[in-house]
């Protein structure tokens, strides 16, 4: 009964827990790396009603690195969060416009704010982590395995390395075998490097240090090849990290949490998932 109730409210999206408050990411007007037409990024936070579970998750709607899919990957899935009893927050990146680093400063940026305001959010400091969908899986997978460098340039000691990641039908890769080319070129240009490639690979790399991961995709993806999610699936595995996969036969692109083909959906595991992991070893 309890896994009907949990799976309904992902479903159907109660109108209950709503975006109590939109921040901008950054104080001030000084940020990482402005551009003449930037805007500033934002965070929405979406809390539970009640008493949260205390874990927080960062969503990262897709749309290719040149739009954002913010309500169907974005705000759909955060009320569904805020209901299961996380609290979700809709981050409102910077789409790179010719400077790779931008997304993932701002995602980076979010993790270190989130450690630091902890209390103020009701979360714990060691149970945050990070939700992409499509190009926003390609940004979380790069914050997991990169989590080591700062792309902001900061020298703050704040951990960056998520708590664990959730990636849905993820752009993982930048080999020309398998990327999605439009989010690469978006991401890199036309006429990226082999090292560029390697680099923003994340099946190249996975270490033993990786956080937990939970992926979804289905089999007749026609945009983003499914083997991006089942040769990140085989690197984790290889490293031993803790990793779970949904797989549906059918599905396509973009179904955001509702693969209108299927009856079960990867929700209700994926909450259970992350609801039973164990602190990781930092």
């Amino acid at each position: 009964m309890r896994g009907l109730m949990i799976c309904a409210l992902w479903l159907i999206v109660l109108g209950s827990a709503s975006a109590q408050e939109r921040i901008p990411l950054y104080r001030g007007t000084v940020f990482p790396f402005i551009q003449k037409d930037t805007v500033m990024p934002t965070l929405t936070v979406f809390r539970p009603d009640g008493k949260g579970n205390g874990i927080g998750i960062i969503v990262c709607p897709g749309g290719g690195y040149y739009k954002k899919t913010n309500d169907k990957e974005g705000e759909f899935p955060c009320k569904a969060l805020a209901e299961a009893g996380f609290t979700a927050f809709l981050l409102d990146y910077r789409l790179p416009n010719g400077l790779d680093s931008i997304p993932f400063a701002d995602a980076q940026s979010t993790i270190r704010y989130l450690r630091e305001n902890a209390a103020a959010y009701d979360i714990r400091k060691d149970k945050i982590g990070i939700l992409g969908f499509s190009a926003g899986g390609h940004l979380a997978s790069t914050i997991i395995t990169h989590f080591n460098e700062h792309f902001d340039n900061s020298n703050s000691a704040v951990n960056l390395r998520p708590d664990f990641a959730v990636l849905v039908y993820p752009v993982i890769s930048m080999t020309d075998e398998l990327t999605h080319y439009l989010t690469r070129e978006k991401l890199l240009g036309s006429s990226p490097t082999e090292q560029e490639k390697k680099w923003f690979s994340a099946e190249l790399q996975v270490t033993v240090q990786t956080p937990p991961v939970f992926l979804v995709a289905a089999m007749d993806d026609p945009v983003v090849d499914v083997n991006n999610t089942l040769c990140f699936l085989a690197a984790l595995r290889q490293h031993r990290v803790p990793t779970d996969l949904f797989l549906y036969a059918r599905g396509g692109h973009a179904f955001g949490i509702n693969n209108r083909t299927a009856q079960v959906q990867w929700t209700e595991p994926c909450i259970e998932w992350i609801n039973h992991l164990k602190t990781p070893n930092k």
